[in-house]
């Protein structure tokens, strides 16, 4: 049963439970009497606990490191989990690109800007292609590679590092001038 900001699991012996699901969650599409499987996190306060739901361990996992920067509460959490993906995520901490982060509701830069000070070093590598792409973009700031310029090219257009760095990295193609990886990646933008 769909409530605010989240579901009513009923267990096998009949106890009901709130579980608050980020915005984007599939659990959402169950309907009442379907069987579901949630990945949980119990916040114990003193005005009460809460249950939080997620579709996959990744998402719960990244829930729970995101709780542990200051100033970041369940909310806030569940807020980043229900507008940024993981790998979407990692790619702002990456780039520390504040911007990306601050899109969801209720995070501002300031705030965006500590959960990359706090969680650069907690959270997993890219994946291979990603981060050596990540790896050149940090390093010399201007790289020298046509998909690097291209990336610098989106986000002197505008795009967020993040957003330039995904549409790039999604062009299969290898080998392709600066100007053709930009015209792949502005389709993958729209």
């Amino acid at each position: 049963m769909n409530i605010n900001g989240g579901i009513v699991i009923e267990t096998q012996s009949g106890f009901g439970m709130e579980i608050f699901l980020p915005a984007n969650s599939p659990l959402y599409r169950y309907g009442e009497g379907e069987t579901v499987q949630a990945y949980t996190s119990m916040i114990v306060k003193d005005d009460g606990i809460s249950l939080y739901g997620f579709h996959n361990r990744e998402s719960l996992e990244l829930f729970e490191k995101l709780i542990t920067v200051s100033g970041v509460g369940a909310k806030g959490a569940l807020s980043i989990v229900g507008t940024l993906s993981t790998d979407e995520l990692k790619r702002a901490i990456t780039f520390e690109d504040a911007k990306e982060i601050a899109r969801a509701n209720g995070i501002g830069k300031k705030t965006a800007e500590r959960i990359i000070l706090e969680l650069k070093d907690k959270l997993g590598r890219l994946d291979e292609k990603s981060q050596i792409m990540a790896d050149q973009q940090q390093g010399a700031g201007i790289g020298t590679d046509s998909r690097t310029e291209a990336i610098n090219a989106l986000i002197s257009l505008g795009y967020t590092k993040a957003e330039a760095f995904s549409a790039v990295a999604a062009v299969n193609d290898e080998g392709l001038s600066s100007e053709e990886y930009i015209k792949k990646a502005l389709k993958n933008l729209f």
